[in-house]
Parts: structure tokens; C-alpha cells; sequence
């Protein structure tokens, strides 16, 4: 079969991949582009996931994109209405036709004397393998392991006679009415978890080792409710967005210089929903805030599952699983039917797929972020990667329109390669997560492309910044050099020697 050629081929088909393929549109629609997407649906982690009352941790004014607005009053959406929004957003562009389902791709390749890449998946139907070639790769592919999340060595589990699941694996036909359910975690899919189960289980009890910051949000926007009787709808939108992306800021940057003040402002939260004679230290974390992401819970339900002897909270570690459940450090013994470990994500860069330059094997993990947005030392490669400590979306627009901006001012100088070169050594010795101190992060240290010491080197997670840098800021800096085909071909031994 004869390669496909395009001037753009995005990998992945969810939030960030339909995204960018939005702003391929609308943007530059003059050019090519397919997505290349694994599953046999769009959507991505909306779609793998199906555990209950999955929803998402941002508000959807701020997690919905900027070109099409969200402009229901809910203000965490949940995974099904966030899939059809994705699914409604491709058809409107016009995306639905580019994507290339059951891709499961497994290498890229860079020549620089055809300055292209050859990308190349296995088809899931046939088992057999495929290749196309692209002037321009874009990662959409998120930061995880879909194939398996991560189960830390829990004693004993062989010995457990009930069912033992992980939220990423989540099974259709799993009855837990009336059942004692375990679930091992304290994270944002653990506190999801309880209130959705504890309504028809027979008890729910979340297990954790340390605790989290968790915080009420309403669980409907009555100021955009309001406005919207008076006002029109992309007004309402447009203000609401704004407010939104402030408290953020706001939220992020007084947690960062004013820790305590915080840790004191969210403790109390919890305080005024479980009562004065609650047992606080299942609810006051170890770290500061935002060391760590904060779990939000809408109109408080964790807390009201609590209340209502739904659920529980036990702050403790495993010593053993037992037939019947889990022993505890403490002697304390669970009793469960079904234990869930929401124990976290496996993380893993652009979805495991390996990259070869000029022939070499290149190691994203010892290369820096240009911008957030391009890999050190890797030709016409973006990577459409979200914030940690706004919503995700936001970061995932800016980018796309920088990558638009950069494929335009290609074209007007008649350029081929664009490749990010570090040539004041800002390198350091960190992941470009540093921001977080999650375990997540940190299992995946060696894994995760490096933190620079300063701009555009360096990952700022910062909105206001960015979007000056994406949306407005030259294209051209001393960081980013351009080669027209014949001048990457000359410079091919070097670049090869580089990886």
C-alpha cells in the first residue's frame, strides 16, 4: 500500500488531539492533516475511563474550548456529556473524517534528507502494519499509560476472595449493590468514586495512606445562571471564563506564597461540612497546597456521603489482605467484597511510541520543552501537553494556535524544519512537572523531559505568560533554529551524533 503524505499528522484523537485539529480548520485550512487514534472511539481519557461518576476536576467554562463555548450551567461536567461534547466539536469542524481509528502507532522516524517524519502504527483489525509520512508530527497522546494504571505491591492480595479492580479497567457488568466496597486511594478518582458508589453499595470506605486537599464547589454556576436571563449567551461565556481563570491564579499563586493561610482557608472548608467533632486528620494533608493537585467535589457529596454513614474514611497502611479484606498497620481489620485501587496513573510519554532520528534512537526523557510546546533538539515534533494547575484545555488552545502560528511563518519564509537548540546550556536535572511533588511524578522522574532554568526553556504553568509567549510573542529566537530540506540534509551527521 502507498504512504499517505500529510502536512500534519496529529496522534491521538481525545481533548487535545480533536483540538489542534480544530485549529488546523479554522487556521490553516489549506493544509493536511489525519489524527491517528489507538481506540476505535474519539475522545481519549473520556473514553477509556467508565468507572462511575467520573467527571471532570476543572469547571467546564475553563475545560470546554475557547472556540466553542460550553455554555451549560454545571460546573463539573461528567464523562459522558464531556465525550459528546468532544464528539459534537469534531463534527463541527469537519474532524470526523480525518481521524484514522484502530492506529495503534509504534514508531516515528525523522529524515532529514526528505525532512519528513514516517510514522508508523499497527492496524488493531488486521494486526498488520502501516505508514505514513508528515511534514509536521503532533503528539495529542496525553501523559499516561493506557494500557495499565499503577498498583503499588499490596501484601496478601492473591489471598483476597473478592473481586479487585482498577478504575482505569472498569468492568460494565459490575454489580456492587449492597456490597462492602474498598477503595485504596485518596486522590481525585478515589473521592469521585465513594459518593458515586455509596448511594447503592452497602458501604463504601476509602482507604488512604495520607490525605489530600479537598475542597466543595458548587455544583451549578447560578451567577452564569442569572446573567443568562439578561444577557446573551456569549457574554455570559466570555465572563465567566475570565472569572474562572483568575480564581485559578489566584487560588495557585496565593497557595504558593502563602501556604499556610491556604492550608488553614481549606481545612475549614472541610470542617464547616463534617461538623466540629469530625477527626480532622483523615482531611489535613502532610505537603502544602498544591504541592500536590487539590481534589474538587461538587455541592460537597464526599463529605455528604460521610454524613449521611455512606462512607468513611480510614488513615492507616496495609500490612496484609486477608480472604475477607485487609488487615491494617494498626490491627484494625476492613472487611470487603469488592476492593477498588485508585491508586493512580503509570505515567508515559506520547504513548509509548519510540522515536528514531536520522536513523538513532532519540530519548525524549534527557531533552527540555521549548516553549511547553516543542522537544529540544527534535525536528517539526509539537506536543500538545495541558496544565497541571489550571484546566488542561486551556494550555492544550495556546499551544495549538502557537503550532498554527509556527506552520505560517514556515510558509511565508520558506521554511522545512524548525528545531528547538539549547545553546545556552539551561538544562537542569528536574522534570518539567516539578511543579508537583505527586507520587505520580516522581515514579516517572527518569521517564518525563527535563525542566529548564529559565525561558523558553522553562515550564512555567503560568496562563498569563503563556498565552503573551504563544498567542503574541515572535516566532523567531535564538532558541529555534529553521533550515530549509537541503540545509537539514547537510546537517544530518551532526544532528544524528546530537541523539
Amino acid at each position: 500500500m502507498q504512504e499517505q503524505y500529510f502536512d500534519v499528522l496529529i496522534i491521538g484523537a481525545g481533548l487535545s488531539g480533536i483540538g489542534m485539529a480544530c485549529h488546523l480548520s479554522t487556521e490553516l485550512p489549506e493544509k493536511s492533516y489525519a489524527i491517528l487514534e489507538r481506540r476505535q472511539r474519539l475522545g481519549g481519557t473520556w473514553d477509556l475511563f467508565r468507572y462511575p461518576g467520573i467527571r471532570s476536576d476543572s469547571d467546564m467554562f475553563t475545560f470546554g474550548y475557547r472556540f466553542r463555548p460550553w455554555n451549560e450551567t454545571k460546573v463539573l461536567a461528567d464523562g459522558p456529556s464531556i465525550r459528546s461534547y468532544i464528539r459534537e466539536t469534531a463534527r463541527e469542524y469537519g474532524v470526523m473524517d480525518r481521524i484514522r481509528f484502530g492506529c495503534h502507532v509504534q514508531s516515528a522516524d525523522w529524515s532529514s534528507e526528505e525532512a519528513c517524519w514516517r510514522v508508523t502504527a499497527t492496524d488493531a483489525e488486521s494486526g498488520e502494519a502501516r505508514t505514513w509520512r508528515c511534514r509536521f508530527l503532533v503528539m495529542g497522546t496525553g501523559y499516561y499509560n493506557y494500557d495499565a494504571g499503577y498498583t503499588p505491591v499490596l501484601p496478601g492480595i492473591e489471598r483476597f476472595r473478592g473481586q479487585v479492580i482498577h478504575p482505569q479497567h472498569w468492568p460494565e457488568d459490575l454489580d456492587y449493590a449492597g456490597r462492602n466496597v474498598l477503595v485504596v486511594g485518596s486522590g481525585a478518582t478515589a473521592v469521585t468514586l465513594v459518593p458515586a458508589m455509596a448511594g447503592t453499595a452497602g458501604h463504601v470506605t476509602m482507604l488512604q495512606r495520607s490525605p489530600s486537599y479537598i475542597f466543595s464547589v458548587p455544583p451549578e454556576d447560578r451567577i452564569s445562571g442569572w446573567l443568562s436571563r439578561y444577557l446573551p449567551e456569549r457574554w455570559v461565556y466570555a465572563f465567566a471564563r475570565r472569572r474562572n481563570i483568575l480564581t485559578y491564579r489566584l487560588i495557585w499563586n496565593l497557595s504558593k506564597r502563602y501556604p499556610h493561610m491556604m492550608r488553614r482557608l481549606f481545612l475549614r472548608g472541610v470542617r464547616k461540612r463534617l461538623g466540629k467533632d469530625f477527626d480532622m486528620t483523615h482531611f489535613s494533608p502532610k505537603y502544602k497546597p498544591w504541592d500536590e493537585r487539590l481534589c474538587a467535589v461538587p455541592g460537597g457529596d464526599l463529605f455528604n456521603a460521610i454524613n449521611a454513614g455512606a462512607a468513611s474514611v480510614v488513615t492507616d497502611q496495609i500490612d496484609t489482605f486477608t480472604g475477607t479484606g485487609v488487615r491494617l498497620k494498626s490491627g484494625r481489620e476492613l472487611e470487603a467484597d469488592i476492593v477498588i485501587t485508585a491508586t493512580g496513573l503509570d505515567l508515559q510519554l506520547f504513548g509509548g511510541m519510540r522515536i528514531r532520528r536520522d536513523g538513532e534512537t532519540f530519548d525524549p526523557s534527557r531533552r527540555m520543552m521549548y516553549k511547553a510546546v516543542l522537544v529540544e533538539d527534535l525536528p517539526n515534533f509539537g506536543v500538545i501537553f495541558g496544565y497541571v494547575n489550571y484546566p488542561w484545555t486551556l494550555k492544550a488552545d495556546i499551544a495549538s494556535r502557537y503550532l498554527c502560528r509556527l506552520l505560517a511563518h514556515m510558509d511565508r519564509h520558506g521554511y522545512d524544519v524548525a528545531v528547538p537548540r539549547d545553546r545556552a546550556g539551561c538544562r537542569l536535572d528536574s522534570p518539567f512537572l516539578d511543579a508537583l511533588t505527586s507520587g505520580y511524578v516522581w515514579r516517572a522522574e527518569d521517564r518525563l523531559m527535563r525542566q529548564g532554568s529559565r525561558e523558553p526553556w522553562r515550564v512555567l504553568n503560568d496562563f498569563k505568560r503563556d498565552r503573551e509567549v504563544l498567542q503574541f510573542g515572535p516566532i523567531e529566537d535564538e532558541g529555534l533554529e529553521f533550515e530549509s530540506a537541503g540545509a537539514a540534509a547537510r546537517n544530518k551527521p551532526a544532528a544524528a551524533a546530537a541523539g
